[in-house]
């Protein structure tokens, strides 16, 4: 992938803060490197499942054209892929590009069957609506097949973020953006498992 790469983090009404700001914050921290990322809204504000109201940076529309597209996850995942009208606003294509879901998030995948014969992570408590869709839920943090990639609990985003990073910047760019996030005093560590857990969910079922 070339400069000027665009990610948009897809955030519904209901969103988890955890899952959309962790990943736009990380990937962000790489716009010198010409990555950068967007919080897409349905409308143009949505509200948190904690009762935060942020103002979308761009429109679904903003999709056609972004190079990676992140799912959110929140409290009203389940009415999102009952809205038809809504997942039409959703044409993603792992064909060219990297496409990514966060807990619940997975059930949009699911919904628009790219997660056919492919395994997923997902949070506890979406497990069994994804596994009602008829994809096997696996018990790690970081899933990919490809340019679609799986997460499961909210603070796995970062490892959503450090995969997009690795993959659009190469890992010392991933390297970098952990270290300087990292909890200080652990920033070895926190670099490792981030890269562990990306490295081991691209390598399994191989």
């Amino acid at each position: 992938m070339g400069a000027g790469m665009q990610v948009a983090v897809v955030t519904f009404d209901g969103f988890n803060e955890l899952d959309s700001f962790i990943a736009s914050a990380l990937i962000n921290r790489c716009r010198k490197d010409g990555l950068e990322a967007f919080v897409t809204t349905p409308t143009p504000v949505v509200t948190s499942m904690n009762g935060v109201e942020v103002t979308g940076q761009r429109p679904m529309e903003f999709l056609a054209e972004a190079d990676v597209v992140l799912i959110g996850s929140g409290v009203k995942t389940r009415e999102v892929v009952a809205d038809d009208r809504l997942i039409s606003r959703l044409p993603l294509d792992p064909a060219r590009q990297l496409v990514g879901a966060q807990c619940s998030g997975a059930l949009v995948l699911a919904r628009l069957g790219l997660l056919d014969g492919v395994p997923a992570c997902t949070d506890n408590t979406s497990r069994p609506y994804v596994e009602a869709c008829g994809v096997t839920v696996l018990d790690v943090p970081f899933h990919a097949e490809g340019n679609v990639a799986t997460a499961g609990g909210c603070l796995a985003s970062q490892y959503l973020a450090t995969w997009v990073i690795t993959r659009t910047l190469g890992e010392d760019a991933a390297r970098g953006v952990l270290d300087y996030v990292a909890p200080v005093g652990e920033n070895q560590e926190t670099v490792a498992r981030a890269l562990r857990a990306v490295r081991t969910g691209e390598a399994a079922l191989r």
